[in-house]
């Protein structure tokens, strides 16, 4: 199960025309997710036309519509049972989650954990390393985020409480290969002694593949690999399988900084693991791989009318191809300067950040004044952002997520029933009943003796104080042009 989070229609275009450009090939090109397109993906959530990414995941993994911050939890706020629970306490097949963000956010948690908040995330780290009522249902987890497993008494820690769930999962639930350096990854063999494995790079989210340090974070490409390497060799006697959940997660992330080139540069980053998941299909029979989205973000287009007269629909790809960074950490380089008394200092680092990070050398008096303005990081990031993106005339409509279907892809023994439009809840209900699965049986021992694991403790205040960041997805309605009376 692959989900390219807030990869839309349009940004689908983008990344083929692109593509086509910068390697001289023809307009008919496809990419490798062109060649399974086999229908769409209804993404609305019971609680909004616009579904956020824990609704979204957990109509895939529930098969069920919730309300926008459910992890796995009903409308009633009640737990559902997982397909990826099942898969593991029905049929013993092994399971793992692969993702770019933290392994605790929204998509791959609701495969494996169940909250009524989407920020519960130290509780969410709990339950994934075993602390809930079905025990350890995880086999594999490789993303970022371990600042969620690491007790507040230590540097790079986000947990709320002094728990160090690296010592815990070990100890008590048994994981046996628990690291975070790429050399210990690179180590791996694909057996099944390294099971069950946790592998955490980054205290956060991972770095946008355009930001990506190769020496220190192994790409989605290299992970996923790795993942089905690992789970392939571990049940090759036996006839159980496994069930792999993959997720791009900084698609989102950058369409939410309105980021273009980042943008770009993830989907490619997907794009590369899909053609790799198509070869393992082909290489094991019986295997079907299933991609879509849980969302469309950013509201993008491909075409800008940057004047009042009749449009000539151009658009510029090279200005694409000349940055070098995301507009996240570019932003940052200038707000580490915010207040600085050496103004010199402050314009060189801004000239340096749109000559040498954004590729630009025609910046107006007028954007350079803003930047040296000592506006908030988030202003700057989409600042940047839109300097690109009104060069290149690429267009988006929202900082947030949009409302539209997205495409749906699959490729495999039984592809073809997953043909046409569907509701984003089907994609679970085929899981369930490709690997004949009994997602009840699941809920009702999650709900035996009225459980009350999965409900929160934390305050708005709380939960703030590790949400409030550029990063990652928020509501500050401080940012808002017009704010919600």
């Amino acid at each position: 199960m692959m989900i390219s989070d807030g990869f839309g229609p349009a940004s689908e275009t983008y990344a083929r025309t692109y593509f086509q450009y910068i390697n001289s090939l023809p307009f008919d090109h496809m990419m490798p997710l062109d060649t399974i397109h086999v229908g769409q993906s209804r993404t609305r959530s019971a609680s909004s036309l616009v579904t956020d990414s824990a609704a979204g995941a957990t109509a895939f993994s529930c098969a069920m519509k919730s309300y926008n911050g459910a992890i796995a939890v009903n409308v009633d706020k009640e737990p559902c049972g997982t397909v990826l629970e099942s898969a593991k306490l029905h049929h013993n097949m092994l399971t793992g989650l692969v993702a770019t963000s933290r392994i605790t956010h929204a998509t791959p948690a609701s495969f494996s954990a169940h909250v009524v908040d989407r920020d519960m995330e130290d509780q969410i780290a709990n339950q994934q390393i075993g602390d809930n009522p079905l025990g350890r249902t995880v086999d594999l987890m490789l993303g970022g985020g371990i600042c969620h497993f690491l007790p507040n008494t230590t540097d790079g820690s986000c947990r709320s409480d002094d728990v160090d769930l690296w010592n815990v999962s070990t100890k008590k639930y048994g994981w046996k290969s628990v690291f975070r350096d790429r050399q210990e990854f690179d180590k791996l063999s694909n057996s099944a002694g390294v099971l069950p494995l946790i592998g955490l790079f980054t205290s956060d989210h991972m770095s946008y593949e355009i930001d990506r340090n190769n020496d220190t974070e192994p790409s989605l490409l290299e992970m996923s690999e790795k993942a089905l390497g690992i789970l392939k060799a571990a049940t090759a006697d036996s006839d159980n399988g496994f069930f792999l959940m993959i997720e791009g997660s900084r698609i989102d992330m950058a369409a939410h900084s309105n980021d273009a080139p980042a943008h770009l540069k993830d989907i490619y980053a997907y794009h590369d693991t899909v053609d790799m998941v198509k070869k393992f299909v082909d290489e094991n029979p019986g295997t079907i791989l299933i991609s879509t989205s849980d969302h469309e973000t950013g509201g993008f287009t491909l075409a800008r009318q940057v004047s009042s007269a009749y449009p000539e629909y151009l658009w510029y790809p090279d200005v694409i191809s000349r940055v070098k960074n995301s507009t996240v950490v570019l932003a940052d380089a200038i707000h580490s300067l915010k207040g600085a008394s050496n103004v010199e200092e402050q314009r060189i680092v801004a000239e340096q950040v749109v000559t040498e990070g954004l590729g630009i050398t025609d910046a107006t008096d007028e954007e350079m004044e803003f930047l040296l303005s000592n506006p908030s990081r988030s202003a700057l990031d989409h600042f940047l952002a839109d300097m690109v993106s009104i060069r290149a005339q690429l267009g988006w409509t929202t900082h947030g997520h949009s409302g539209v279907d997205v495409n749906l892809y699959a490729y495999g023994v039984d592809a073809d029933l997953l043909r046409g439009s569907h509701e984003n809840t089907n994609i679970g209900s085929f899981i369930e009943h490709f690997l004949n699965l009994d997602l009840n049986q699941i809920t009702e021992r999650l709900n035996k003796d009225n459980a009350s694991f999965h409900i929160s403790t934390m305050t708005d205040a709380q939960k703030t104080v590790f949400t409030d960041h550029l990063d990652h997805y928020h509501h500050d309605e401080s940012n808002l042009i017009h704010p919600s009376h």
